[in-house]
């Protein structure tokens, strides 16, 4: 079973060919003024001919051996324009969750169970993925904020915490965002529901009535308020309150409120949620 180490050295020291690769492409996005993250299809075609080129070199000059030309580019890319090693996780859609407990310890979630995956990090590469993550976002993670939640580009839900607020490691959580349900109707026609529980549930949206949706981790609570969501009226306002937002309410008189946060961000105070 191979492992994902995350390196640029061969055991003896010298640089690899990912390593010489991954410099010259580096140079050649910075001479360019490239932002990899935005200008994806540029920065690949930069990756694609520089590993042709260090093919081609191989025939006349000694160098370190290549080997998959397409797994290098492909590292390579995720590492520039993704999150590095997580990004195979963040593309693979039998995957739902992803959790680093320690840098040698990557859990992923497929159809509910969870499997300890070949992924290893270092700490220093944990650090980076996740203020890379929190960047386009806005939010911060430090001594004075030991956790944080956010949600990322494709609707990914981040958590992190630090110590003090874990024992020893950053922590991190990605729950992606899969949606397989829109309306009641596609509930009943997934099985989740039997149909007289789908009409009554679409009633009792209508007629106002309160519900309360409870639940386990990936119960699918987040997915059942966005489908009873959609059953309200269009004459309605609804204002949601969200740490992260994930509602995709249908309604048109829709608005979006963050929950209420201490006016002294630097007391370290954290707060626990209901």
């Amino acid at each position: 079973m191979s492992i994902d180490v995350v390196a640029t050295r061969s055991p003896l020291g010298a640089p690899d060919a990912e390593a010489y690769i991954g410099a010259e492409v580096r140079a050649i996005i910075r001479d360019r003024g490239l932002d990899p993250t935005r200008d994806l299809a540029i920065s690949r075609s930069v990756i694609d001919g520089v590993v042709g080129d260090y093919r081609a070199r191989m025939l006349t000059a000694r160098l370190p051996p290549l080997g998959d030309a397409e797994v290098v580019a492909r590292r390579l890319f995720d590492t520039l324009a993704g999150l590095g090693p997580l990004q195979q996780y963040l593309d693979d859609p039998s995957v739902e969750e992803i959790w680093v407990n320690e840098p040698t310890k990557v859990f992923i979630a497929r159809g509910g169970r969870n499997e300890l995956t070949t992924t290893v990090l270092t700490a220093d590469l944990v650090r980076d993925l996740v203020e890379r993550m929190l960047k386009p976002t806005g939010r911060r993670i430090d001594l004075s904020h030991p956790f944080v939640d956010a949600t990322l580009p494709d609707g990914s839900r981040l958590h992190v915490a630090i110590p003090d607020a874990t024992r020893l490691h950053w922590a991190l959580n990605i729950r992606k965002f899969v949606v397989r349900a829109r309306h009641v109707e596609d509930l009943v026609e997934l099985g989740t529901l039997p149909a007289v529980a789908g009409r009554f549930l679409e009633a009792a949206v209508v007629a106002g009535l309160n519900i309360l949706v409870a639940g386990a981790t990936q119960a699918g609570k987040t997915t059942m308020l966005n489908c009873l969501s959609a059953s309200i009226p269009v004459r309605e306002r609804v204002i949601t309150c969200e740490e992260v937002f994930e509602l995709a309410c249908c309604v048109k008189l829709h608005m979006c409120e963050p929950p209420c946060t201490s006016a002294s961000p630097s007391t370290g105070q954290v707060r626990a949620r209901p």
